[in-house]
């Protein structure tokens, strides 16, 4: 077996690990009647998706209010995390043992303690119960994730990388959009991801800071005992981020094996054999 081909069983065989477990969410999730001893369902159908989604349920504006909100706070939690992830990134700072402890304390903090210190001041502003609220208070655990993850992708090569294109007459902008940023994206990628499902599972900031807004995780829960048809249907929706980000992990590392080995048999094809009697080395 080939390294190409050993990394993609790999691949395969972790992915297949992460997501068998939901096949019996997607099982429950169809079952109209399921009785014990049985090991499968008596009847299938789609009870749970209708009760899921009904108006009353207010499931679609609760999955719409955490896509927006999930969204937002990742977007300001890479604009905010960049500059320090750069300066951590590359190793100008001084004592990075005490800057690492700090980024790392509002992690150890209970989600609902941190929410209940933010609401007093949220209803002081008058953000409390509202979407913004919401926003900010995710920020408080999303952008030391994003930025632990980002300052990975930063480092003495993509300096050197700018320098060279800035003396070549890049200007800010260019650089930033020829250089940095693709140098930078397989990080960026995946600290977005990382953002994203952190403040899509947000349940104690969201129900301290929210109030009455309506959430998917805040709406899973109470259906964990009341409806166990019901909450494996929102819990597919709640998982559905995650599941596609394994489908599209195994996909582009396919892929980019191929891309690579193609690449380096291309090289080999097309590189000139040297003259008999030409020192090699």
């Amino acid at each position: 077996m080939t390294g190409t081909a050993g990394r993609r069983v790999v691949v395969a065989i972790v992915a297949a690990a992460a997501l068998l477990p939901l096949l019996t969410l997607a099982l429950r999730a169809a079952a109209d009647e399921w009785r014990a001893p049985d090991l499968v369902p008596q009847r299938f159908g789609t009870r749970g998706v209708d009760a899921a989604f009904a108006d009353a349920s207010g499931a679609v504006e609760a999955v719409g209010n955490s896509l927006v909100v999930a969204l937002a706070t990742t977007a300001l939690a890479l604009v905010l995390a960049w500059p320090a992830a750069r300066v951590i990134g590359e190793r100008r700072v001084g004592r990075p043992t005490v800057v690492w402890v700090l980024l790392g304390l509002p992690l150890l903090v209970p989600q609902f303690a941190t929410g209940s210190g933010l609401v007093e001041w949220f209803l002081r502003i008058g953000i409390a119960d509202t979407l913004v609220g919401l926003v900010a208070a995710h920020l408080v655990p999303v952008v030391p994730y994003v930025l632990l993850v980002l300052a990975s992708g930063f480092g003495r090569d993509v300096r050197e990388a700018e320098e060279a294109a800035e003396v070549h007459g890049a200007g800010p902008l260019r650089r930033l959009l020829v250089v940095t940023l693709p140098a930078v994206a397989p990080t960026l990628a995946v600290a977005a991801l990382m953002g994203f499902l952190v403040s899509w599972s947000q349940y104690g900031l969201s129900l301290a800071v929210g109030g009455g807004t309506p959430m998917l995780p805040l709406l899973l829960v109470p259906f964990i005992g009341s409806d166990p048809q019901v909450a494996a249907v929102l819990a597919l929706v709640f998982l559905a981020p995650a599941v596609l980000a394994v489908v599209l992990s195994v996909a582009l590392a396919g892929r980019g094996s191929g891309v690579s080995g193609r690449r380096g048999s291309a090289a080999r094809g097309s590189a000139p054999a040297p003259p008999p009697g030409t020192p090699i080395g």
